[in-house]
């Protein structure tokens, strides 16, 4: 057999990410077989729409079967997209925040593993027979700056990862993460959005829903009432200013030393950051897989094998 397929995966609270596929971290199980058989996992004798709803929120994201369901399902596309053989041998590349990095890493890395046990499942009436080999973790954040070389030349960058639920904070000094400058604040996305739907239910009357509102945060041309645009603009503002201040809070500050913003949220600081904050400069990573594509180069070059399988 071939040697084993390197897949890293971002494991988010609002959305799950591979090299080459970005999905919602949701799902819904079924007794029977849905209606269509499109993004639908069968695993354990049920059914799940794979990106349907939102799952509650998971600090511990080894508390449920959901994160585990989830990855099978990122691995079958990942392997479609490389048109791979459903019977591969898999290492997984995944990621931690470096504030519960040693924390977590030994009960993330055993509930993926699952002993390296053969796994069967079908995604999309397709059957697989894999096979998870290994679990290498590394920290989020760093290992999507570590794809670009420009940023690692810099003698400290602060880096946000603006994500779903959090948003983690680290400094990087000569290229090595500060651990004792990390921090993980409860302002990622989700508490943006949020927000903006209770501001425009209060004053409008409408629901909108999250997909709207993302739209016309990203600055996309879509078809709502200049009011519900008013508030969408000025609630991300506010976000903004609160998230710049809560940065300035931890102790980076943004306007001595160059910040790295990515994850979902990156967007936001490119279309909202406010005139007066004076940030020293500014890179954004805005695209959403790269701590994916980060932990699949690290495992190759651990590996020896470049930048992954």
């Amino acid at each position: 057999m071939s040697e084993p397929i390197i897949i890293g995966i971002d494991h988010g609270y609002a959305n799950m990410k591979t090299a080459h596929a970005v999905f919602p971290s949701g799902l819904v199980a079924y007794d029977h077989e849905p209606y269509s058989m499109e993004r639908v996992l069968e695993y354990g004798g049920k059914y799940y729409v794979i990106g349907s709803g939102r799952q509650p929120l998971q600090k511990d994201k080894t508390g449920s079967e959901n994160y585990y369901l989830l990855t099978l399902a990122a691995i079958a596309m990942e392997l479609g997209h490389r048109e791979a053989p459903p019977n591969s041998e898999i290492i997984l590349a995944v990621g931690l925040p470096l504030t519960s990095f040693g924390r977590d890493k030994r009960a993330f890395r055993e509930y993926l593993l699952r002993g390296g046990q053969p796994i069967s499942f079908r995604y999309e009436e397709k059957p697989y027979s894999i096979t998870i080999t290994d679990v290498q973790l590394f920290p989020q954040g760093y290992a999507a700056v570590l794809t670009q070389r420009e940023l690692l030349e810099e003698p400290s960058v602060i880096v946000a990862d603006i994500g779903g639920w959090t948003v983690d904070l680290m400094r990087i000094d000569n290229s090595i993460p500060n651990a004792t400058t990390c921090r993980s604040l409860e302002l990622g996305m989700i508490r943006c959005l949020n927000e903006i739907s209770e501001q425009i239910r209060r004053s409008l009357g409408l629901s909108m829903t999250n997909a709207q509102i993302e739209a016309a945060i990203r600055g996309d041309e879509a078809v709502l009432p200049a009011e519900v645009k008013g508030i969408i603009q000025n609630e991300t503002e506010v976000y903004v200013s609160q998230l710049l201040s809560a940065i300035q809070e931890s102790g980076m500050d943004y306007r001595a030393m160059p910040m790295v913003a990515l994850g979902g949220g990156a967007n936001l600081l490119k279309r909202h950051v406010p005139p007066g904050a004076a940030l020293c400069r500014l890179f954004l990573l805005d695209d959403v897989m790269l701590n994916a594509k980060g932990f699949e180069r690290l495992c190759g070059r651990m590996s020896g094998r470049g930048a992954g399988g």
